[in-house]
Parts: structure tokens; sequence; C-alpha cells
């Protein structure tokens, strides 16, 4: 990421982003939470990028340079941390997930008014408190460092609908199917069939946010029936893709 802005305090508010709107790269010396409340964030790092839905907020660590970006209409919330107030102990961007609770909580802090009142006081240690007992959700696309890794990563991104086995996509970049698998658990962290699942899911998010039909998400994402998709996503977020759709 190059022009990387320096934010020190990272914010406490709520604010709006139109469809395929964008927050440039920038740091902050806090930790900060950020949570859709509708349409799909996808914050993007050196690392990766991390997609949420509205069950989902995103864990910003302090000194990450990280950019945002709305799919369909986004709700955006952001709650800053000082660096000493970490209650899940986390060093890196994690996805976590949102009960009823927890998104009230956001949402009543972010639109009060930001004071030293004893009320705010009480809020923002049930929010804590909250965070705490919040699972950690693994919905992340790692980006690739490898040459050859990267070059099959690109024909997926540009076709998650592709369903070539390893060996065959192989063949296109110049690497043999072991060298890949190996290159997606040492690089990636992950195998091939899991990255791919992750990108599906990344691509059915944004096509669900720009109100694509069920069927039509499924088709282009690469799953053979829409009740196949919709029971690997519901698996992944706790909820059908029609949840998505007005």
């Amino acid at each position: 990421m190059t022009n990387i802005r320096h934010q020190p305090t990272a914010p406490t508010h709520a604010r709006w982003l139109a469809p395929g709107a964008a927050i440039d790269a920038h740091r902050h010396d806090d930790h900060q939470i950020v949570y859709a409340a509708r349409g799909v964030l996808a914050i993007t790092t050196d690392a990766g990028t991390w997609i949420a839905p509205a069950t989902r907020a995103i864990w910003v660590p302090a000194g990450t340079v990280h950019a945002h970006r709305a799919h369909g209409e986004l709700e955006l919330h952001f709650v800053g941390l000082p660096p000493g107030d970490n209650p899940l102990g986390l060093g890196a961007p994690t996805v976590l997930t949102v009960g009823p609770l927890l998104r009230e909580l956001i949402l009543a802090y972010t639109r009060a008014p930001d004071d030293d009142s004893p009320e705010r006081g009480r809020l923002r240690a049930v929010l804590l408190d909250q965070l705490r007992a919040s699972p950690q959700q693994p919905v992340h696309l790692p980006a690739p460092t490898a040459p050859r890794l990267k070059a099959l990563c690109d024909i997926l991104r540009a076709d998650p609908a592709d369903d070539r086995t390893l060996a065959a996509l192989g063949k296109q970049v110049g690497a043999s199917d072991r060298t890949l698998s190996r290159l997606f658990r040492s690089d990636l962290g992950m195998t091939f069939p899991q990255w791919r699942t992750q990108l599906r899911l990344y691509h059915a998010l944004v096509l669900l946010a720009e109100n694509t039909p069920v069927t039509t998400v499924a088709h282009r994402c690469g799953w053979s029936s829409a009740s196949a998709f919709i029971d690997v996503f519901r698996r992944a977020f706790g909820h059908t893709p029609g949840a998505h759709l007005p």
C-alpha cells in the first residue's frame, strides 16, 4: 500500500459509505472495531482481505495499515480503543461474531456523545465484556506472495466458478499440484479447497450486497446448486444468504 495516512487516534463514530466507496490506506495508534450494521464491509491489509456482513465485526489492531471498501450501501460504526484495551489479546486483524447484544452496544456507543460521563463508561465496560465473549470467525482471504501461487489465485479471483482441479490449474501456472498444495499451506496457512471456499464466500457476500438473486450467486460463485450454496453459507455465517436481500 502507498500514500499511507497516519491518523493517531482511531475515531469512535458512525458514517455511511455509498456502494463501491472506499477509505484509503491508513493506520492508527489505537485499536479499532469496525462494524457494518448494513451492507458488507471488506478490510484489506498487506496480509489479505477480511470481509464482514452485519453479523460480524472486524478487529483492527493498533498500527495495522488497512483500507476499507463498501459492498452495497454501508452503515459503518467505528469504535476506537487505546492500545491498552485489547480484551481478546489479538495482534492481527480478526473477524468477530456480533450477537444481538453486542450489536446494540456498538450502535449505542457510536451514536452517543463522546464524553467522559459515568453512563458512557459503563456502556464501554459492558461492550468490552461482550467482546471478550465474542467468538472469532475465520472469514479471511489471505494474500499469496509466492509468484506461481499468486498467478493461480488471480485466475480464480477473476472467475470464482472455475472448478478445475489443482493439477489442471497447475498446468496453466507451471507448477505441480504437490508444489501448489505445499505453497497453500506454507504461504496462506490453509488448503486449496479451504481457500477456494473462502474466495467463493467472499464473492457471494459482494453479490448479495448488490441484490443479486441467491440462485444466480450460487452459480456465479461455483456451487452446483442453490441448496449446496445455502448449506455452506449457513455453516459459515449462521444464517441463510436470503437474509442479505431486501
